[in-house]
């Protein structure tokens, strides 16, 4: 059973299959990790934009994936915010975008190590105002797997753009998050119909 199943109806599951959307991909040759915003300020309660109940679980499944990225020598990126001085930087957000560094630090979970690349980020995606489709090509990636938070905002975000560079693109459920799981789930029915595979964690490891 998939996760987002409980929010279907009979007429949306005939219109999936009558599309023939979804299905799955392989993984590529040269596959990277790319971890999307997993800083205290979504992950943690304390702070206005986060959620413990979800974001500490999605960290934790990360690390584990993260561990494992580590021994097979993959590439691997961090995303992290990055608070402007000024409104024509800090941009359209609804709600406000001026976060304390403490909000965009990544949380100890999934620290990176002194040789790993953080992107400093301005916008939903990974790609918006970086330069790493470039770090990309020069490692001849052909596969993102890609985690963070939330589901329904930066990681879509950075899944769609990934998508429309022609990287294959895989999620691993446990490790993405939301502080609403209606947002959560309906994101992931989305993108693995159109843009990428949601894949259970223990699937991709085998894989990996």
């Amino acid at each position: 059973m998939a996760i987002w199943d409980d929010v279907l109806n009979e007429k949306d599951k005939e219109m999936f299959s009558k599309a023939n959307m979804g299905g799955t991909k392989e993984i590529g040759k040269v596959p990277a990790l790319l971890i999307v915003d997993m800083t205290y300020g979504f992950v943690d309660s304390r702070f206005r934009l986060g959620c413990s109940e979800t974001g500490y679980p999605a960290a934790r499944a990360t690390a584990v994936l993260l561990g494992k990225a580590r021994e097979r020598i993959m590439p691997v990126f961090f995303t992290r915010g990055f608070t402007e001085s000024h409104h024509s930087g800090i941009g359209m957000w609804k709600g406000g975008e001026d976060k304390s560094e403490l909000e965009n630090t990544i949380v100890d979970e999934v620290k990176p190590l002194d040789h790993e690349i953080i992107l400093q980020k301005r916008r939903p995606s990974a790609f918006f105002g970086t330069n790493l489709v470039d770090m990309l090509i020069y490692h001849g990636v052909d596969t993102l797997i890609i985690t963070g938070i939330t589901t329904s905002g930066c990681v879509r975000a950075s899944v769609v753009d990934a998508f429309s560079y022609n990287f294959t693109v895989l999620i691993p459920e446990e490790c993405v998050s939301d502080r609403s799981q209606i947002s959560h789930k309906v994101s992931l029915l989305d993108m693995h119909m159109k843009y990428a595979d949601v894949i259970k964690l223990e699937n991709l490891l085998e894989i990996m």
